[in-house]
């Protein structure tokens, strides 16, 4: 009995220190793995079109870190759909650590407006870091009789389904921003919804669009050299870089607020020493002087977190979109 008894745990004291060397060798292979990342191409998804805030954050942000690895990031633009083709392309990548996907609160959204998305931001990606986050402003064309939003809203109310407003497609955060605006504003605006936020900009600085709510980063040219008129930021503050211009909620929408935020995801499975290492190099990039100050002037600032973190925000702002898409009914255009 003793004898079948030692034999028993001798061979569980066997099965459990094969397990621990296996979990031994595959702590090791990552660690190394890790260590030689990457060594070769990485491509940096973005589901929105060129010119947009996504494209040009993850330009830059791919250019520090190719400097940093000494390894090309290449950006693939793979706008569409809300920005649901690209996320879904990048659902479908190997969990490698060379496919990154670009992402805002556009996913976020996503998650309540589209309900027949093939895949589920938290169960198919897994975060990296956050890295930066501007409150955008609403624009007008110069021919729109409005010099304040206050006026604008009156206009709006006066010829409802007259007044146009552009977004680079449903479910972006200049979409949902825009339907926020008209449900807290009892107001009807047309919303036309255009292939990337570089053809929405440029119809309404054409004057085929009446109003825009844009990222400040990009829009600030436009904003400066007179091509559109700034009535309105939407942060809870007001901007550094448009001091003379009100917040919504100043100019009389109280409560009004929308931002846009941008941050980096891999599928999910990727491993989380690479995870790890990417985590660092993005925080240590965002925090470089000229990235700060670059930044700033356009209107946007830094975001830093852990993936843990990171993915705790991520849950958080799923949550916030869908109280504003159970607040508007899910009517959106």
């Amino acid at each position: 009995m003793r004898g079948g008894l030692a034999a028993a745990h001798k061979a569980h004291f066997m099965k459990c220190s094969g397990f621990a060397i296996a979990i031994g060798v595959l702590f090791v292979a990552t660690q190394a793995l890790a260590q030689t990342f990457p060594s070769h191409l990485v491509r940096i998804i973005v589901p929105f079109g060129a010119g947009g805030p996504a494209d040009v954050t993850a330009r830059l942000i791919g250019r520090v870190l190719q400097e940093r690895f000494g390894q090309p990031f290449v950006v693939e633009n793979r706008p569409g759909a809300g920005a649901v083709i690209g996320t879904a392309e990048a659902a479908k990548a190997a969990p490698d650590g060379y496919t990154l996907l670009m992402m805002s609160n556009a996913q976020t959204a996503n998650e309540s407006l589209l309900p027949n998305r093939n895949y589920d931001l938290m169960r198919d990606f897994t975060a990296i870091a956050p890295v930066n986050t501007s409150d955008l402003v609403i624009v007008v064309h110069p021919s729109v009789p409005a010099k304040t939003l206050a006026e604008f809203i009156a206009l709006a109310r006066a010829q409802p389904g007259k007044l146009n407003y552009a977004s680079s497609r449903q479910g972006t955060p200049y979409h949902m921003a825009g339907e926020l605006f008209k449900s807290m504003t009892s107001t009807n605006i047309v919303h036309v919804p255009h292939r990337g936020s570089s053809e929405a900009r440029n119809n309404i600085i054409g004057g085929q669009i009446e109003m825009m709510i844009d990222a400040m980063t990009t829009m600030m040219p436009n904003i400066a050299a007179g091509q559109v008129r700034a009535l309105a930021t939407t942060g809870k503050a007001r901007s550094s870089v448009l001091p003379d211009v009100p917040t919504v909620a100043e100019a009389g929408v109280p409560g009004y607020e929308a931002t846009i935020w941008l941050g980096l995801m891999a599928p999910a499975g990727t491993p989380a020493a690479m995870i790890a290492t990417l985590n660092t190099e993005i925080n240590d990039a965002v925090k470089r002087p000229e990235i700060v100050a670059l930044w700033a002037s356009q209107g946007a600032a830094p975001m830093s977190m852990t993936p843990a973190q990171f993915g705790a925000f991520l849950r958080d702002d799923i949550l916030k979109w869908a109280a504003v898409v159970k607040a508007i009914d899910g009517k959106v255009q």
